[in-house]
């Protein structure tokens, strides 16, 4: 009678602390990486050329700090249009969770920067020192002339790339049509030299060096974003099903019964090779996970030229896998979308309807108000006239109170593009014209153009005085 084998159950120690291996990617074509690769221009152009680009005689993407001043387009933002920025983080937030309800982690392998520029740094390698294979032989080489040249060749493309994002993220926030040719001079602000070395430096360092470490261990976004999938949500699966169980094929004849009973999985380990974070995507769902398909095209290579069908890895809902119905409407989707919506459109009411003119009123702090050597009382206020059009414009300051309550103070005022102007205003009340009612009556502020006469904006404020 055979001996039974004892399972060994001796616990086994792992350490939390890996150490990180070399990931050698893979180039591989098809039709997602065609997708990524005209994704990934879009997204480099946009970014690159969007600051050269200038709007009615000033650059259209400008965040100028020191004036407090943010030029989107022909628009102009300020301080105060700070609910507006909350707003459009908002409906960003949403806009991810609507779409990784739906497709998973489809904005990481596409559309996040740390995704672009990795794969940027990743061609710039393969070009340097040559595919895969030859990357993982150049490695374990001793140091040579050829070798140091492809390594110089490659961490000089990858420095070029760096330095550039490094300028075009500084030329965002001072005009760079002035930026570069005073870097160069040595003529730019020191703090302009500061952050372009500090973007130079983390480009350089996270798609060069680290590439899927933040992906894993520092993006906030895959450690949280399986709360947002349900068994309806599109994701980069292998089809289990179909595929196993996996083998080698071979031509031999005797071997041929064997075959036919193997699944569809040829066992390459292409899909494993294409990944950038270096995972196998048929151990199943993991976070690691960017969605970037490359293991879809990878496969598909591959059953291509067996004469199979393709779709071994794809897209596709945990529902499918096990042969349910997929239901693409569902309360969890709706509802990120739902919320995504009413955000746009409050977003969109708000800017249609914001005015290109903004009143701010502050009382004088230091006293509530003062009696004149003639028994009348005064309240001081400063009143912020800000002119957020894109031209010239004349404004008339009046106000609106009750009897006995004048204002002393310019009435007409020429503000400038973008201009803000305090004005000292007094409101004097006098009792021999008439008896108040409170010790604290409202007053209101009425700005008017002067030209059109149209109201532009009406502030209510407090006037004081003494008990009567």
């Amino acid at each position: 009678m055979s001996e039974i084998p004892v399972k060994d159950v001796t616990p086994k120690t792992q350490s939390m602390y890996e150490k990180r291996k070399k990931i050698y990617v893979r180039e591989i074509e098809g039709f997602f990486q065609k997708l990524r690769t005209y994704s990934l221009w879009a997204l480099m152009l946009a970014y690159f050329c969007t600051a050269w680009f200038n709007w009615e005689g000033r650059q259209a993407v400008l965040f100028d700090l020191p004036a407090r001043q943010f030029h989107v387009l022909g628009i102009t933002f300020w301080p105060q249009d700070f609910m507006l920025l909350s707003w459009l983080l908002i409906i960003a937030a949403f806009g991810l969770f609507t779409i990784t309800n739906i497709a998973g982690r489809i904005w990481c392998g596409y559309t996040c920067p740390q995704s672009v520029w990795s794969f940027i740094f990743m061609w710039i390698e393969e070009r340097a020192e040559g595919t895969r294979n030859q990357r993982i032989k150049l490695d374990k080489e001793p140091m040579s002339a050829s070798k140091f040249r492809k390594k110089a060749l490659k961490h000089i493309g990858w420095i070029i790339v760096a330095f550039w994002t490094g300028v075009t993220f500084v030329g965002y926030f001072t005009p760079i049509r002035e930026l570069v040719p005073d870097f160069f001079q040595g003529l730019a602000n020191h703090w302009a030299y500061i952050w372009i070395g500090i973007f130079t430096v983390l480009t350089y360092l996270n798609a060069g060096w680290m590439r899927e470490q933040v992906c894993i261990y520092m993006c906030p976004y895959a450690r949280f974003q399986s709360v947002m999938y349900d068994p309806d949500t599109l994701a980069v699966s292998y089809d289990y099903n179909r595929g196993e169980p996996r083998g080698k094929r071979s031509k031999k004849k005797e071997e041929a019964a064997e075959q036919d009973k193997l699944g569809d999985c040829v066992d390459c380990s292409l899909c494993v090779q294409v990944c950038p974070t270096g995972i196998d995507i048929r151990d199943g769902m993991q976070y690691q996970c960017i969605g970037c398909a490359l293991c879809i095209d990878a496969c598909d290579s591959i059953m291509e030229k067996l004469g199979k069908p393709k779709g071994l890895v794809r897209y596709t809902t945990e529902n499918e896998l096990e042969g349910q119905k997929t239901h693409f409407f569902r309360p969890r989707l709706l509802g990120y979308a739902f919320l995504m919506t009413v955000m746009l459109v409050a977003f969109g009411y708000a800017l249609l309807t914001r005015q290109a003119f903004r009143l701010d009123i502050e009382r004088d702090r230091g006293a509530l108000y003062q009696v004149t050597v003639n028994d009348t009382v005064t309240n001081s206020y400063t009143v912020k006239l800000m002119n957020m059009s894109q031209s010239e414009k004349e404004y008339t300051l009046s106000l609106e109170a009750a009897d006995g309550i004048i204002m002393d103070a310019d009435k007409n005022h020429l503000l400038q593009v973008n201009q803000l102007k305090e004005v000292l205003v007094t409101l004097e009340y006098d009792p021999t014209v008439s008896k108040l009612n409170s010790s604290k009556v409202n007053v209101e502020f009425v700005v008017t153009d002067t030209e059109s006469g149209e109201e532009i904006v009406r502030e209510e404020t407090r006037f004081i005085a003494p008990r009567q």
